[in-house]
């Protein structure tokens, strides 16, 4: 069974970063398309950003220009660079496949709060 481990969420500032990473376990991994997505409780899980298999990304324009998303195929992990937080950054971040119809199980995820 695949599993997806979510890392690196922490209380920062308005302003600040954070480097969020996920792995992989159990699965081929390079072929799929990954997806950051996020949650705030009590709303539906938002996706932010993507990445193919070959690299080329996407991302929702609320984070445009301040995340970054990369992968490391020999490494089964996914990460997202997140510059320039702000408060509505706040949220549990999850990793899984992009395709949610094939969706992983998903992980715990990991907890981002940004606040002064």
């Amino acid at each position: 069974q695949v599993q997806l481990v979510e890392s690196g969420g922490d209380l920062v500032q308005p302003g600040g970063s954070l480097r969020l990473s996920c792995a992989v376990f159990g699965s081929i991994f390079s072929i799929y398309g990954m997806g950051w997505y996020r949650q705030v409780p009590g709303k539906q899980r938002e996706l932010v950003a993507t990445i193919t298999g070959g690299g080329n990304t996407n991302y929702a324009d609320s984070v445009k220009g301040r995340f970054t998303i990369s992968r490391n195929n020999a490494k089964n992990t996914v990460s997202l660079q997140m510059n320039n937080l702000k408060p509505e950054d706040t949220a549990v971040y999850y990793c899984n496949r992009v395709n949610l119809a094939q969706a992983w199980r998903w992980g715990q995820g990991t907890l981002v709060t940004v606040s002064s």
